[in-house]
């Protein structure tokens, strides 16, 4: 099995819905985000799939959250958005685009809102 990791940054605001506390407030992140793909086999020229296209899928995803309150940006218009959540969201995103590679599919999506701080999803 073959693994390959990408990583971006996007700048952001947001504030949890229904939270008690400081994050309840509209606040910002430098988002940093790791996208984790696997593959079974190589292609042809033996990449799983190029470095590339990986970052450009990933730049496409984020692209609409970039300087944005998260909040006004669905799915989290209805759901909190939450590193937990835009994990999810990111790896759900990857799959999709992901489709016209049949022998890559992600793997896990980490979420950095801070140095210190990150949710991870995946399907294991």
């Amino acid at each position: 099995m073959y693994e390959l990791m990408v990583e971006t940054t996007f700048s952001a605001a947001h504030q949890l819905r229904g939270y008690k506390g400081k994050c309840e407030n509209l606040h910002g992140h430098t988002w940093r985000v790791q996208i984790y793909v696997s593959a079974e086999e190589l292609n042809e020229i033996d990449l799983a799939i190029d470095f590339h296209d990986l970052k450009r899928m990933a730049q496409e995803i984020i692209a609409p959250l970039d300087h944005a309150c998260i909040n006004d940006v669905f799915p989290f218009t209805e759901r909190n958005p939450s590193s937990e959540n835009l994990a999810r969201w990111i790896f759900d995103a990857m799959q999709k685009r992901l489709a016209e590679y049949p022998s890559v599919a992600p793997s896990a999506v980490t979420v950095w809102e801070s140095d210190t701080s990150s949710a991870t999803y995946s399907l294991d």
